[in-house]
């Protein structure tokens, strides 16, 4: 789990590093578990579920995910029946009406062009889950989903799902595969070429998931890094500093939260305006 509160983080480093000189007390708060720390109040155990003899059960990041998934739908159904109400929107339905504005105009639009109309929503959904995914991992006792490489590759593959999906409704199945190889391309390389492109389909997908996973635990650690400095050298003397440098990167980590959900929409889109419009 990942403390937001500085205070709070010192307190649980103390009780982490006392006696260690090794980082592994940081992979066990950025890393996914069963239980969900409530310190000083307690400990939640996630319940451990069998099916088939496939292990189900819930986690930490999946109770975060689902908690995300909740608030993010209450706070749209809210958000849309006041604007349906209201014949001038104000407040939480100004605010949607702008995110959304700035969604479809900045980045959807842009990319894909004619025809936006029908990615629009998946794109949309993409950009709010991430960033309330990025904002609520920054709150006391709650953990960033997206910094789990399970999630974000879903992410991936959904857009990678969207994409072939834009391509072959667009050209059909046999002329968008067969768009991907340009065109009056030599013989001798027509086999290289056609196994790049394909392994070209598989990296932008890949590309997506690892960025948005490194960029947001990224943070949680060099955070927990520089308090952890404080106790494992064992002098006050870094104290200023290092708490200085963790607020400083916290509040950093404000900024990575929308520049990522920006990103992971904008390369989305355009790689979904690139199969929708291929060129021959």
């Amino acid at each position: 789990m990942f403390y937001s509160n500085v205070g709070e983080a010192v307190a649980d480093t103390v009780k982490q590093t006392a006696g260690k000189s090794d980082s592994g007390w940081i992979l066990h708060h950025v890393m996914d578990s069963n239980t969900i720390d409530f310190e000083p109040f307690g400990t939640l155990h996630l319940p451990h579920l069998q099916l088939l003899g496939l292990d189900i059960s819930i986690t930490k990041h999946i109770f975060f995910m689902w908690v995300v998934a909740l608030l993010l739908m209450l706070v749209l159904y809210i958000g849309s029946r006041r604007y349906k109400k209201s014949l001038i929107p104000h407040g939480l339905s100004n605010l949607l009406e702008i995110v959304i504005l700035f969604v479809r105009d900045e980045i959807v639009r842009p990319t894909i062009g004619k025809g936006h109309e029908r990615y629009l929503p998946y794109l949309l959904t993409t950009f709010f889950f991430i960033l309330t995914s990025n904002l609520f991992g920054l709150l006391p006792y709650s953990a960033t989903v997206t910094s789990n490489i399970g999630v974000t590759a879903a992410l991936a593959v959904l857009t990678f799902i969207m994409t072939q999906y834009g391509g072959m409704r667009s050209h059909g199945v046999i002329h968008y595969f067969k768009g991907l190889v340009p065109t009056g391309m030599p013989v001798a390389i027509l086999p290289l070429i056609i196994l790049v492109e394909i392994l070209g389909l598989f990296t932008k997908p890949f590309a997506l998931c690892i960025r948005l996973f490194a960029n947001m635990i990224a943070g949680h650690v060099v955070i927990l890094s520089l308090l952890g400095l404080i106790f494992i050298l064992q002098t006050a003397f870094v104290a200023p500093v290092s708490i200085g440098f963790a607020i400083f990167i916290y509040l950093l980590e404000l900024l990575v939260a929308l520049i990522q959900a920006y990103i992971f929409t904008m390369l989305s889109s355009l790689f979904i305006g690139m199969a929708v419009h291929q060129e021959h």
